[in-house]
């Protein structure tokens, strides 16, 4: 008889594990919501039990704030990148929502996860919860564009910069959730 022990693969460091148990994280909760993804869930879909997740892990709520940063770490540097590769600002608000695009391409749980997390931000924020992630990288960007092109003169002056970041995020993350869902 052959028992299969869950956890830590024979070779395998603990970030390959702390990893896994992240992108096991994003799947979950972009497939059954906030709420619905528990932590037995999250460490069966990691190849784990509930035990040694707890090892990498304190609560549901310390694994999705990892699984948050995890997200900024792989999103700013891109995002950032295709907006430096062109000095105009129309171009380089194209490159961003071409690199949010390859984004959701290369990470396919990245945008319904996010979704997720929006879906259940507002219950969350009431507990103190952090708010969802993934958003900060994309305002951050967006907001140096914009403040890069008030600098230049291509904004109006009485503009509302906060506003035009806030329309310009709420747009991307629309396409991108709809390229998601085609």
């Amino acid at each position: 008889m052959t028992v299969t022990q869950l956890g830590r693969p024979v070779g395998a460091d603990g970030e390959q594990t702390r990893r896994r148990i992240i992108t096991a994280a994003m799947r979950c909760v972009a497939e059954v919501g906030y709420s619905q993804a528990t932590i037995r869930e999250i460490a069966r879909a990691a190849d784990m039990t509930s035990g040694s997740l707890y090892h990498y892990f304190p609560n549901k709520s310390e694994l999705l704030s990892a699984t948050g940063a995890e997200i900024e770490e792989i999103v700013l540097p891109r995002l950032r990148a295709a907006a430096a590769a062109s000095g105009d600002v129309v171009d380089r608000l194209v490159a961003v929502l071409d690199e949010s695009g390859r984004l959701t391409r290369d990470y396919p749980y990245l945008t319904p996860f996010l979704r997720a997390l929006r879906a259940g931000s507002t219950a969350r924020l009431r507990r103190g919860g952090p708010q969802y992630p993934g958003s900060k990288a994309l305002h951050d960007v967006v907001s140096e564009i914009v403040a890069d092109a008030k600098r230049q003169g291509r904004l109006a002056p009485k503009t509302d910069s906060q506003s035009t970041v806030a329309a310009i995020c709420a747009l991307t993350r629309g396409l991108t959730e709809q390229s998601d869902r085609l």
